[in-house]
């Protein structure tokens, strides 16, 4: 059924129009502040009329128990609020322009919660990327960089913590064009650093915002002429911002060309087509726990990121065809929306966040899911405001909201109208790298357990449970040691389950290093009929990062058409387990070549089981090599420890890839396998009297050392 659309996209119903709503995440490495900017922005726009802290344990958005007394966000929270621009001149009132709706997903900086990055960036149209003044760009703003890159979501960077000893806004931003490639300018300087940290100037504006000493809220401020010794620089941040857009903006070269004067909306609308366009990144800098800074940081949120409407259309497929489909923002088209997200809460059961693309829900709407075939009525709608709930009756496209009691459904399922299906790309997770065993303290909890892991698993899709088919234990894997204790916290403080856990182990992978043939057949005749399936592959290193491909090249019916499917079952399987220590097999491709059968005796069991023996006797040929996960670690420590740090990184088979000295700081880069980081914390407290800190992330797989091979075995068994 086509698309009932107008030249409005928008509903005359709805309270924000698509063009004043602005969806975006506050995404960042551990600790550069994303919640503490959250926090200023929900009491600026008067969400809350009290600024929570994180170091309190009282904020919104870090609402779990285990996040309030960590001191860390697990899971991102969304939030919606709205926000009145300010006039050009005065002193700012809340009620001088036209509103705007802002909705904002704080996402975890924490390398073990990456999927909550990832499919928040997934389903949002901008963002805010937070550094640190002193630390400038950290491994995990490098991951989280990647991932809006990835789902090409423009951005704002802001400088934060600029009150902090050492703070270096122009260090910060050679940094981010250093380490990230990107194109980085001030819009909003800070004026002043430390504890001289006053307001900013406005690059564009070429105005100075001077926070009011007697506010310690930082609600009020004077827009004033920018002080004598700054006017050199914003001067000089002004020419590079029209120099920058002459080179990008076609309109603005165009204008330069034939001399024409560059207003400041000109350059204003160029830096937001630039900035949605992914060519280019405004700077701003200030203090989210000073209060200084955050009203003009959300004030470019509006200027410059996009609405729905500035954005490509979401891409999709039809289930049936795999015809490419587009769904373009419009509330009045058919319905369609992408389930992100989903959480067990204690007091209304299972939430499913999803983010409208196309079209509107109404409560008591029957929505479509195109993965499973199956009708869901829809009986609760709610907007979340952290962890509070808000019934509401419909929303619109563009919209982020929740489904309370929907059941079959999974993260990155698409729900839509049934006279209109459409399949969106679903966000990727990456596979875990730790896994430890769990057992219920008691029978009476076994069942308890089982469900219980079986809904958390259901939440997070880098947390999978599986059982061991050598011992029978139940098996747990995640992101890392952090990601296990908080599920395991999980279980017994929303689930009441008492569980022991055995020690962290390693994730390993199995792959090959050379071609070769392989060839299986099953052989039973025991009287009556017997069993006859005979397979033969060639099998060969893939790409890595590819994982396991297949072509099947049988010709002649040598293997009867109906037994492929069970081939590739057989083959799929044989990957679970591989020759050298029992870890998957990853990145190997297979093709089958060839095999026989038997008139009355072969079947799809048989089948199935001569391709899983022709696969570990292919794997067992090809040089099969174990993989362990390697990880990205840097630390930072004061000078005078780097010779015992590095020692002892060195003791843990680390190739240091790098030391920046700043100040009396020295950063230490390294790639070290995770099987050498267990009680990592511990060691470099005791090394450094507690004054290093350090921060990882997963980078890849290699191989395994000969001499550590053994005893990774010896271990296993």
């Amino acid at each position: 059924m086509a698309d009932t659309t107008t030249e409005n996209p928008n509903s005359p119903n709805r309270a924000f129009p698509l063009e004043r709503t602005r969806n975006i995440g506050i995404c960042a490495h551990i600790d550069a502040g994303k919640t503490t900017l959250t926090e200023r922005i929900l009491f600026y726009t008067g969400m809350v009329h009290k600024i929570g802290e994180v170091h309190e344990g009282t904020t919104v958005t870090d609402w779990m128990e285990q996040e309030r007394e960590r001191g860390i966000t697990i899971t991102s929270a969304a939030t919606t609020c709205s926000w009145v621009q300010r006039k050009e001149e005065g002193i700012y009132k809340a009620f001088d322009s036209i509103k705007q709706r802002v909705n904002i997903i704080d996402t975890p900086g924490h390398v073990d919660f990456t999927a909550e990055v990832e499919r928040s960036l997934r389903v949002l149209d901008g963002a805010i990327a937070v550094f640190c003044a002193v630390a400038g760009v950290q491994p995990q703003s490098e991951t989280v960089w990647r991932q809006a890159t990835k789902y090409n979501v423009p951005r704002i960077a802001f400088v934060n913590k600029m009150d902090r000893t050492g703070a270096d806004f122009n260090a910060a931003i050679d940094s981010m064009r250093v380490k990230l490639g990107a194109n980085v300018w001030p819009i909003l300087i800070p004026l002043g650093a430390e504890d001289n940290l006053k307001g900013q100037i406005d690059v564009v504006n070429q105005k100075a915002v001077v926070y009011n000493d007697d506010d310690t809220f930082g609600s009020t401020y004077s827009i004033t002429e920018i002080p004598e010794d700054y006017k050199d620089i914003a001067e000089s941040a002004y020419e590079d911002l029209v120099t920058q857009m002459t080179d990008l903006d076609e309109e603005i070269g165009m204008m330069f060309l034939e001399e024409q004067p560059i207003s400041k909306e000109d350059l204003k609308r160029a830096i937001r087509r630039q900035t949605i366009a992914n060519r280019f990144v405004p700077v701003a800098g200030g203090s989210a726990f000073k209060n200084k800074g955050v009203q003009y940081l959300v004030d470019a949120v509006v200027d410059y990121l996009p609405s729905p409407l500035d954005i490509p259309p979401a891409q999709g497929q039809n289930p049936d065809t795999g015809e490419a489909l587009l769904a373009e923002s419009n509330d009045n088209g058919e319905f369609c929306s992408l389930a992100f997200k989903l959480w067990s809460d204690p007091f209304v059961g299972k939430l499913v966040f999803f983010r409208v693309y196309r079209g509107k829900l109404t409560k008591g709407d029957t929505v479509y899911n195109p993965r499973t075939n199956k009708r869901e009525r829809i009986s609760r709608l709610i907007q979340i405001q952290a962890d509070k709930r808000e019934d509401i009756d419909v929303c619109y496209s563009g919209d982020i909201a929740a489904i309370v009691g929907i059941k079959n459904i999974t993260t990155g399922d698409t729900l839509c109208s049934e006279d209109s299906e459409i399949l969106l790309e679903p966000p990727s997770f990456p596979d875990p790298v730790i896994s430890m065993a769990v057992e219920p303290k008691t029978k009476f909890d076994q069942e308890k357990m089982s469900n219980a892991l079986g809904r958390l698993s259901e939440e997070d899709p880098t947390f999978r449970v599986f059982t061991n088919e050598e011992t029978g234990q139940t098996i747990i894997a995640g992101m890392g040691e952090l990601h296990l204790e908080i599920i395991r916290d999980r279980l017994m403080r929303e689930f009441k389950v008492e569980a022991n856990a055995g020690k962290p182990q390693i994730a390993y992978k199995e792959t090959i290093l050379s071609p070769a043939d392989g060839e299986g057949k099953l052989i039973k005749q025991s009287g009556g009929r017997g069993q006859y399936g005979h397979v033969v592959i060639k099998i060969m290193p893939n790409e890595r990062g590819k994982g396991f491909t297949y072509e099947n090249k049988v010709v002649g019916g040598t293997i009867p058409r109906e037994y492929i499917p069970a081939v590739i079952k057989g083959l799929t399987e044989a990957t679970l387990n591989g020759v050298v220590g029992g870890y998957p097999v990853i990145d190997v491709h297979v093709d089958i070549v060839d095999g026989s059968y038997h008139d009355v005796d072969s079947n799809e069991l048989a089948f199935k089981m001569a391709a899983i023996f022709a696969f570990k006797d292919g794997v067992k040929k090809a040089k099969p090599i174990l993989l362990e996960p390697i990880m990205k670690v840097e630390n930072v420590t004061p000078d005078e420890f780097q010779g015992d740090i590095m020692g002892d990184l060195n003791r843990r088979r680390a190739r240091i890839s790098g030391i920046e000295t700043k100040g009396n700081l020295c950063s230490i880069n390294a790639e070290v396998p995770l099987a050498e980081m267990f009680g990592y914390a511990t060691a470099i407290r005791s090394l450094s009297k507690g004054r290093s800190s350090y921060s990882m992330e997963p980078s890849h797989f290699e191989q395994v050392p000969q001499q550590v091979l053994t005893a990774v075995l010896e271990n296993k068994n």
